[in-house]
């Protein structure tokens, strides 16, 4: 099989060749900079090569067509060259992080340093203006600067938690639609993220791309908003929704067969524990957009819908169903109530599981090798009978993963 029909057969449960292997498609399945950069020594053997870090929020590196031919990835993303700090994938200059890994940054990732040796990164590359993240002295990914001015709940305005949501640039558009299309033309497996439709995605709540957000911005404030400010929070999604709806209807027409997956949301609504919020709270408050969001894009295309969140979501996920999402990432098999035999034996035959393929908190850093082949091989005995199986770690491969261990997953998912 193709890489496309390899992820085609998965996507409609029939088996495949072998499991189809994302690494890199989304900002959720990806890989540290660093490890990028040790592994494209191991398998290329291009010593002291600076790859791009492609999404610098979580510093992810480029999983370029070489190292991925190299790898064996059938999925490729297609998404916006903004990223999380509002410049551009452009203009790469050179980089060394803390941990003396040599990267290639975009032209506008400017940084200052902080008394302490922290490194803080401002929106737009503007250092004029206040930081809106911040990588700690010897860290590996940056984390948003709580922004948060003094909330007048009396005066809130549902405009100012949504100037970040507005009409696609034609260019942007065709951007997207010109990479897709090649992508499918050469047999690859293509995901397009899709903008503005992760309704409270927390990651975006604090606009670290903005140079002077307003509204609700802060972590806490944003959570107890969703109690205690319903209605309010309900008028920024119903506005996200009807710009996001718009941006699909133009990005369907535009790439059309060429993406086959939409990543929709990455709105974590699981703990280690457990859900953070109760089924009826998931159903009265986001359920009704993402139902919005998947009936049109299963109406307007034949791409399958993709839902991300983290941690025990096994309470949640016959609603996940009934909100019309195929594809549910990342599989955190380590969380409560999430068994893979049991995931796949309730859930098998609604859903598409997208990673679980090896747990990233405890068996790919600290393990063996022997002992990551062994887990990767289980998870792909398990969820991958019948298809219905895409193969990704659970959620981004960190900083600091021994490349053996890297080499023993590979190992593993090629059989």
């Amino acid at each position: 099989m193709t890489s496309r029909e390899r992820l085609a057969a998965a996507l409609d449960h029939r088996q495949p060749d072998r499991v189809p292997y994302d690494c890199g498609a989304t900002a959720v399945t990806g890989m540290h900079v660093s490890v990028v950069s040790r592994l494209r020594e191991a398998l290329l053997g291009e010593k002291g090569y600076r790859v791009k870090v492609i999404e610098p929020y979580q510093m992810l590196g480029e999983i370029d067509a070489d190292l991925a031919e190299a790898m064996g990835v059938d999925v490729f993303g297609v998404r916006s060259p903004a990223t999380m700090f509002g410049f551009r994938l452009s203009g790469w200059k050179p980089l060394t992080m803390f941990d003396g890994t040599d990267v290639l940054v975009p032209g506008e990732f400017n940084i200052t340093v902080a008394e302490n040796g922290d490194w803080l990164i401002h929106p737009e590359g503007d250092t004029a203006v206040p930081p809106s993240g911040r990588m700690p002295k010897g860290g590996h990914f940056f984390d948003s600067i709580d922004r948060q001015g003094p909330v007048d709940e009396d005066r809130l305005d549902p405009a100012d938690n949504t100037e970040e949501f507005g009409k696609m640039a034609p260019l942007d558009v065709e951007y997207l639609a010109l990479k897709a299309k090649a992508l499918a033309t050469a047999g690859k497996g293509v995901v397009l993220v899709a903008p503005g439709t992760g309704f409270g995605d927390i990651a975006a709540v604090p606009a670290p791309w903005l140079k002077h957000p307003k509204g609700i911005r802060g972590v806490a404030e944003w959570y107890m908003a969703t109690v205690e400010s319903r209605d309010y929070v309900v008028k920024v999604f119903e506005k996200q929704c009807e710009v996001g709806l718009k941006n699909l209807e133009a990005l369907a027409r535009n790439i059309g067969d060429s993406a086959q997956v939409a990543m929709v949301t990455g709105t974590d609504f699981g703990t280690q524990a457990g859900p953070f919020i109760s089924p009826k709270t998931y159903r009265e408050l986001y359920q009704p957009f993402h139902r919005r969001i998947n009936e049109f894009i299963h109406k307007e295309t034949k791409w399958r819908t993709f839902i991300h969140s983290c941690g025990s979501v096994a309470a949640l996920i016959s609603d996940f169903i009934e909100s019309g999402f195929d594809v549910l990432n990342p599989v955190q098999c380590s969380a409560a109530g999430m068994n893979p035999a049991t995931l796949k034996r309730e859930f098998g035959r609604d859903l598409v599981f997208w990673g679980g393929g090896v747990d990233t908190q405890r068996t790919l850093p600290f393990g063996t090798p022997d002992a990551v082949y062994r887990e990767v091989r289980e998870r792909i005995d398990i969820f991958g009978r019948d298809g219905g199986f895409v193969f990704n770690t659970v959620h981004n491969i960190q900083a600091g993963t021994p490349i053996e261990n890297v080499l023993a997953m590979l190992k593993a998912v090629k059989g």
